[in-house]
């Protein structure tokens, strides 16, 4: 199949696929209709041939990929090639006579650039610590010794048998604090012993000392005990087994034993400092991203929060959180995930496909559990999309607001039940969309996590739940950062389903919303103005005015920390009018003139509230006088007081001068003359 430049080839591997390549092809818009059967063996030439082209090769086959990559590599045209997978996906399942629409959806996928991600050298000297119990530790030690720069630390040596000939240190001690990442962890070691070569039976070890420290480039944990650090999977160089399970102590023992050099670790997120709305004036506002992280990859900086990419693990729950774009997802970047979305919804409506869902899971275990499927089970409905992504986690309710508005009736989150903590902000951006959608009139209930390791109840859950009611088609180009988006997706929405153009009420914490302020209270003194990160409060440089900008407001509270006279409360909602988008009057106050030039320089209630407030109150201004300085401007005020009796700007008299005549006359006088 050719479409414009880009050659497809498409296998139905072995006849084991119902494929009409003319329909195919004609529903892609391509031209050609050629289905193979033997594409990775004896028609290998076909792909050869096609690689004599100058445009691109997208196959339709990702076990294979190896085989192909090779010919290309042969052929200098390994750059030119890429696989996508339409077996597990769509043509091995139970509907697969009728996925014909799916398929042309997943190639239009296949053709959607992803722009290439950015990565970090990580570099290990091979110091390796091997921190356990007994002779499980000591052997695991002698094994890595080969090849790493190892130190054996035990917790317990008792029936340990040293080495003949001992070639690394042996020690012994219990961590206390461990830091870091792969290639620079510092412990912290209490009962911090060196061997005894002296000892006759067994191990033995010097007095112990506490607040040792030391720093390695790999752990292996073989304890047993608690681990050292938050979600240990994510941790790079940080390796643990059960040491009574021999095939998992084995098995870290050789991933260890290959931790030695440069290795590139992706980086998975981006981060714009210029966006976070994580504090201000040392009052706290936002803490989404804080709050979820499971690695501990982001810690405060000040007025923003910071991303360690040699500790972050990922999963992407910072940014499918965060509601400023401060944090966004690099892994693959999430642009292209929108524009993965809406090529998929676009082509399976062109072929003639109606309703679909989508499928939306890690490339990991995910996939998995899809080819499981397929392979022994039903697989996939013929309207069930699969995206496959870097990690579930990251979907904010931007992408599923995406997806639904671009015809996606149902959106399904396929999860790894053994890692809750990746997914602990899903349900979060779940009630966003759900009380959006209720909100609109919709019936909801059209996103869904399901947690199963069992790919038999993967499908028994697709085939047996569809959407009662068909949502309309809302489509748009996702161009902009998730406010946008989000934007853009509401309002299609709401268009699509007629809905008013009234607040849609939101749960609490939803990054969406107003700012309450009660006028009664509110002295005009503007300091929730300069705490706003998002720029939703404004002033008027002209006038006395509080203006609220509530499209972009992100209730991180900061203007409710800051306020002193706690006037202001949060209301989240989303405002669907056209007035939201820009700056509002919410407060206006009559400018307060200059009881001595006349000049306007403050706000009448701010004035009266600080005359309230200290007017016979403090000792600066307990008299009448003193309380008038309260009603000038700077200018005036500085004039008077330096003209006053007490002016606090007078220094001591000035010393007089003295001549020789003024101490002949006080001589003549009889008196003494006093230079003070």
């Amino acid at each position: 199949m050719q479409r414009g430049d880009r050659t497809v080839l498409i296998c139905d591997c072995g006849g084991t696929m119902d494929i009409d390549g003319a329909k195919l092809s004609k529903a892609c818009g391509g031209t050609g209709g050629t289905v193979f059967t033997a594409l990775c063996r004896r028609e290998i030439n076909r792909f050869t041939d096609a690689l004599g082209n100058t445009g691109s090769v997208d196959v339709a086959c990702t076990q294979e990929a190896p085989v192909f990559s090779e010919v290309a590599e042969e052929h200098d045209a390994g750059d030119r090639v890429s696989f996508f997978n339409i077996r597990e996906a769509a043509g091995w399942s139970d509907e697969g006579a009728s996925a014909l629409p799916k398929m042309a959806a997943l190639i239009a996928e296949a053709t959607v650039p992803v722009p290439a991600s950015r990565s970090l050298t990580l570099t290990s000297e091979g110091t390796c610590l091997v921190y356990g119990r007994g002779q499980v530790a000591l052997d695991a030690a002698v094994k890595l010794s080969d090849g790493l720069s190892v130190t054996c630390m035990l917790i317990d040596a008792d029936d340990t048998i040293p080495p003949a000939v001992v070639d690394f240190p042996i020690v012994a001690g219990r961590i206390r604090q461990a830091t870091g990442r792969f290639g620079a962890f510092a412990v912290t070691i209490d009962r911090f012993a060196e061997r005894n070569p002296s000892a006759r039976t067994g191990l033995g070890f010097g007095r112990p000392a506490d607040g040792a420290e030391s720093e390695c480039d790999v752990i292996v944990d073989l304890t047993g005990d608690p681990t050292l650090f938050p979600a240990p999977e994510k941790r790079d160089g940080y390796l643990r087994a059960d040491p009574r399970d021999p095939a998992a102590v084995m098995s870290v023992v050789m991933e260890a034993s290959t931790l030695v050099g440069e290795f590139e670790k992706p980086i998975y997120v981006n981060v714009n400092d210029s966006l976070c709305a994580h504090s201000r004036n040392r009052k706290t506002g936002c803490t989404r991203c804080l709050d979820l992280c499971p690695a501990s990859a982001i810690a405060p900086a000040g007025d923003v929060v910071s991303v360690d990419p040699a500790l972050c693990g990922g999963c992407g729950l910072c940014a499918g959180t965060c509601p400023t774009s401060a944090i966004t997802y690099a892994y693959p970047d999430v642009q292209s995930v929108h524009q993965r979305i809406m090529a998929l919804a676009s082509a399976y409506r062109g072929a003639g496909g109606k309703a679909p869902r989508i499928l939306i899971h890690d490339d990991k275990t995910g996939f998995q559990l899809i080819e499981l499927s397929a392979r022994y089970g039903r697989g996939l409905p013929a309207d069930v999309i699969p995206l496959s992504i870097n990690e579930v986690g990251q979907v904010g309710h931007d992408i599923l607001l995406s997806a639904l508005a671009q015809g996606f009736q149902e959106i399904v989150l396929l999860t790894d039940p053994r890692r809750p903590d990746d997914y602990a902000g899903l349900d979060a951006q779940i009630g966003v969309v759900e009380a959006l959608l209720t909100g609109l009139g919709d019936v909801g209930g059209r996103v869904r996590v399901l947690d199963t390791p069992d790919p038999d109840a993967l499908s028994d859950a697709l085939y047996g739940h569809r959407p009662a009611q068909t949502l309309p088609v809302a489509t748009f180009v996702p161009l902009g950062r998730k406010k946008a988006i989000t934007r853009l997706a509401v309002k299609g929405l709401a268009a699509a389903l007629g809905a008013p153009d009234e607040p849609l009420p939101l749960p609490i914490g939803a990054p969406y919303g107003r700012v309450v302020v009660d006028t009664e209270g509110c002295t005009l003194c503007l300091a929730c103005v300069s705490a706003c990160p998002a720029s939703a409060l404004q002033d008027n440089p002209d006038k006395p005015q509080l203006l609220f900008q509530e499209d972009a407001c992100v209730q991180c509270g900061l203007c409710a920390a800051t306020c002193p006279e706690k006037v202001i409360t949060l209301e989240p909602r989303y405002a669907l009018a056209d007035s939201a988008l820009s700056a509002q009057l919410v407060f206006e106050d009559e400018p307060y003139p200059c009881v001595s030039c006349g000049k306007p320089f403050g706000t009448k209630r701010s004035i009266e509230a600080i005359v309230t407030r200290l007017s016979g109150k403090h000792w600066m201004f307990a008299t009448d006088d003193r309380t008038k300085l309260i009603r000038m401007c700077e200018d005036c005020r500085v004039t008077t007081q330096f003209h006053s009796k007490d002016n606090p700007f007078a220094g001591p008299p000035r010393r007089l001068p003295r001549t020789t005549a003024d101490y002949e006359q006080a001589r003549a006088e009889g008196r003494e003359l006093e230079d003070d």
